[in-house]
């Protein structure tokens, strides 16, 4: 429960004092209403950004006394030289329907945050009323004699008050709006650093999907000559029938794997039409027209731990959301403290319109009003404590955010590194095999070896050529995750002031039912 107490306020209609008297009256009360506003607090607890122990390298930096060179995040997808990749991502930044909806949201939190400061000003309202009525008698309501009573009224009048915030409820709101924004506009880039990510990854795949569907048709082509060559040492009596059927075989099975890479390519193609705001099929005839896996050449760098609280967008946004949960317990705070508000009204009532500014017909009155909680049955604590234990999950939301952003920087680094180490591997691999594929169809023409030594070596070279397209594609796609996990995304203006629905004739119109 509370109770109110107001101050005995200026009664309405009271003699009026000279103008001079009454002016300084109203300046000796602003000057109070000042002392009061310069006297008030903010209670709760003030915010500060947290510091945690942080590794000072990285895992494969440690021993290493050359300081590390901080990262280079700028449009990173333009060193992987592909024109293709990155007309899709300025086209996936342009129409990103996730996009959209972010920088919705940084207008609904500015629009808020402008809400919470028009609570600190103080707030009027007019009123004015014309009534034309009949009281049954012929004595209207200035006393005259009238024909019937008719009688016309006209009533107007502002009515202002003013919350003083002494412990800080409306201040510590706008500072809770504040930090809601700033936490809008890091979620706006967050969005962006995964969709410029996901765009990316999507590329790479459909790029890797394409070679292997290209390698596994050339591979098919080739073992179906092999089959035709067996078949002609068949009807010569060289081989036996065992041998054309291991060859049909083997070429049938690689074929196989053709319609399974074309769905996959299928679907990365839809992705990235999704991705740019677009119907899944729109890129197909840009896409399919071919183009090599993005090789990245020059070595990342990833400059120290420290780096990721600047670069991560999410992480920044985690401890914005941080600060805006500990500003709103010292709004929870100043519910249990008393609260004074400045009230005044100004009226004037006539017959006539021109009676609405004459002296005798005003009346005015103003005053304070002190609130204070006496009794809620616990429910203005509770909300203290609801509000404390937010924070603390908010504070470990961004912990836990900073220990994600460094597993992803290692995990990524880690990949990288050693799928590179593998790629070179494959690479020998596919050699040897086309070494060994070429002498054992050489052979195996002049009778010097069996076909199952050809059967073998075939399929051994598909399968290492194979790996090494996936692993060239994988080195790409862990570019893109070590790039991503560094916080490398757009960096660009952006304009979020213009809304994705439009309305228009929004003044007063008729309205039109809709069936």
């Amino acid at each position: 429960m509370s109770c109110s107490i107001p101050l005995p306020p200026v009664p309405r209609g009271a003699p009026r004092a000279a103008p001079r008297h009454r002016f300084g009256a109203i300046a000796r009360s602003g000057a109070l209403v000042l002392a009061v506003l310069l006297a008030g607090c903010s209670v709760g607890p003030d915010y500060a950004t947290p510091a945690f122990d942080l590794p000072a390298r990285w895992s494969d930096q440690t021993g290493r006394k050359k300081e590390p060179a901080p990262p280079q995040l700028a449009h990173w997808w333009e060193r992987l030289k592909d024109p293709t990749l990155n007309t899709l991502i300025a086209t996936a930044v342009d129409g990103n329907l996730d996009v959209a909806t972010a920088k919705a949201k940084i207008r609904e939190a500015r629009a808020t945050y402008r809400q919470q400061v028009g609570g600190l000003f103080p707030q009027v309202d007019f009123s004015g009323t014309a009534t034309r009525g009949q009281n049954g008698s012929r004595v209207g309501s200035g006393g005259d004699i009238t024909v019937g009573g008719l009688y016309t009224d006209y009533q107007a009048g502002f009515d202002a008050s003013w919350e003083l915030d002494l412990f800080g409820a409306n201040r510590r709101g706008v500072e809770a709006a504040a930090y809601g924004t700033q936490s809008a506009e890091d979620e706006l880039r967050a969005t962006l650093l995964t969709l410029v990510g996901d765009v990316a990854s999507n590329y790479v795949a459909a790029r890797g999907y394409q070679a292997r569907i290209a390698l596994a048709e050339r591979t098919a082509a080739s073992q179906r000559e092999t089959a035709a060559l067996t078949r002609t040492k068949l009807e010569a009596g060289a081989v036996s029938a065992v041998d054309v059927a291991n060859a049909t075989g083997l070429a049938a099975s690689t074929e196989a794997n053709i319609p399974g890479l074309k769905a996959q390519l299928a679907q990365s193609i839809h992705r990235l039409g999704v991705l740019t705001g677009q119907p899944p099929s729109t890129l197909a005839g840009r896409i399919l027209r071919g183009g090599p896996i993005p090789s990245p050449r020059a070595p990342v760098s990833k400059g120290v731990p420290a780096d990721v609280l600047r670069n991560r967008p999410d992480v920044r946004q985690a401890e914005r959301t941080l600060a805006q949960s500990t500003a709103l317990i010292g709004q929870a705070e100043a519910a249990r403290y008393p609260a004074v508000s400045l009230t005044g009204n100004i009226n004037t009532d006539g017959t006539k319109v021109g009676d609405l500014v004459r002296g005798s017909a005003i009346s005015w009155s103003y005053g304070p009003t002190l609130s204070v909680p006496v009794f809620t049955g616990g429910q203005l604590k509770a909300a203290v404590e609801v509000a404390d234990a937010q924070r603390d999950q908010t504070f470990l939301a961004y912990h836990a955010s900073i220990l994600t952003a460094l597993e992803d920087v290692e995990n990524a680094a880690v990949a990288l590194n050693q799928e590179r180490a593998k790629a070179g591997k494959l690479a020998q691999s596919a050699a040897a095999y086309r070494d060994a594929t070429r002498l054992a169809r050489a052979l195996y023409q002049n009778g010097s070896t069996s076909f199952l030594e050809v059967l073998d070596a075939e399929r051994s070279l598909y399968s290492a050529e194979d790996s090494l397209l996936v692993s060239q594609a994988a080195i790409a796609t862990d570019y893109v995750a070590l790039n991503k996990a560094l916080g490398g995304g757009w960096d660009g203006a952006m304009d979020v002031t213009t809304p994705a629905v439009v309305d228009t004739n929004t003044g007063p119109h008729f309205s039109q039912m809709q069936p």
